[in-house]
């Protein structure tokens, strides 16, 4: 005996349906039959084609108003999320999986043949769709503002009374690197260029944060003090002004390494130069510290430096004061300060020789460069 219920769009009659479940069809749609029903249904809502703007730089793709950095060796990964972006899966239908099916049309196109199944009214059912996605090359904000060479902030490497050293000059444009590389994923984050002057180093970077950063991080390793001033250069489109930031560091008159002499006193070989200047005295091996208001330059007269320090024999320890090495030019035995540090078991020691004679530095010293 029939159900006393008809298909309104074919008449046929149809059976009676449980209670329907939240999301089920209703209305005029519940009471199809099934073969009305399906021919009406659409299980995937998917667009023919799909532009995706990427950068030709940097690889770089686009969503939405921003650039976002994906890291893809070739861009079919970018082809099936934007695909699964742009599908919508009908709300009735159950149990739905799908399947992709990659196909190069050329270097800027990806053919997506896509494969659907899913369960409505007890009954799996199939879907296939082609989704064509097509890559706009083009070029991203940052790599406009690269190759713009747009910069925000300079940072000045300098030093006090003499020009940086190579060291120095490598170490800084390092700090500046490391900085940007640990802001992984920040696209504002970029070096626009580093040079190199007789007088120091220059990096020019995207942001005064990040300049900042730049400066203090160098002044920290490096010694030295920073300073920072403003240029003004254009107003942005709503009448803001828009300032350039240089810091300038300049580094220590005498940096780790440096032998100096300071006034009225024994040879202090230099091993910190922030805040105020340390070190250790070369006669005796005793730490020294320049006086507060000194600070990282004090009064001093510079000796040299340890990468001219040259290894000589070490001939006799005459007492708790003195030893005799070999002069490195003449060869003739000469007494010295003996300091503490000194090893009298050695054989040989290395010693630095200046205007003002002979003395033996730190093994530590010589393996720190």
């Amino acid at each position: 005996m029939g159900s006393g219920e008809f298909c309104p769009r074919c008449g046929e009659p149809v059976e009676p349906r449980s209670e329907p479940r939240p999301g089920s069809p209703s209305g005029h749609r519940a009471r199809l039959c099934d073969e009305c029903y399906f021919a009406e249904f659409d299980l995937v809502d998917a667009p023919e084609e799909r532009i995706v703007e990427i950068c030709s730089k940097c690889g770089a793709v686009r969503r939405g108003e921003q650039w976002v950095d994906v890291g893809a060796d070739d861009y079919t990964d970018v082809a099936i999320e934007e695909t699964t972006d742009a599908l919508g899966v009908h709300v009735e239908a159950e149990d739905v999986e799908w399947i992709v099916d990659p196909e190069q049309i050329d270097q800027n196109t990806i053919e997506m043949h896509c494969y659907f199944t899913g369960v409505l009214r007890d009954t799996v059912i199939e879907a296939e769709h082609d989704v064509r996605v097509r890559f706009n090359r083009t070029t991203c904000t940052r790599c406009s503002r690269i190759a713009g060479e747009y910069y925000a902030s300079t940072v000045q490497v300098r030093a006090m009374d003499r020009t940086p050293t190579e060291t120095e000059r490598t170490r800084a444009a390092e700090i500046a690197r490391e900085r940007v590389d640990e802001r992984e994923g920040d696209r504002n984050a970029f070096i626009t260029e580093i040079s190199e002057s007789h007088d120091g180093v220059n990096v020019r970077l995207s942001t005064t944060q990040l300049g900042r950063t730049v400066a203090t991080h160098i002044q920290r390793e490096l010694g030295g003090t920073v300073t920072d001033s403003q240029t003004l250069v254009t107003e942005d489109e709503d009448g803001n002004e828009v300032y350039r930031v240089t810091y300038a560091v300049r580094l220590p008159p005498f940096p780790a390494g440096t032998i100096i002499e300071p006034d009225e006193e024994e040879p202090v070989l230099v091993h910190s130069a922030h805040n105020n200047l340390k070190g250790r005295r070369l006669t005796t091996g005793e730490q020294y510290e320049a006086d507060a208001e000194d600070g990282i330059a004090p009064d001093a007269r510079r000796l040299g430096d340890v990468t001219d320090a040259r290894e000589t024999t070490l001939v006799a320890v005459e007492d708790d004061h003195a030893v005799q090495v070999l002069d490195p030019d003449t060869y003739e035995a000469k007494t010295i300060p003996r300091p503490s540090y000194l090893d009298a078991d050695a054989d040989t020691v290395t010693v630095i020789k200046h205007r003002s004679g002979l003395h033996v530095l730190p093994t530590d010293a010589i393996r720190d460069q």
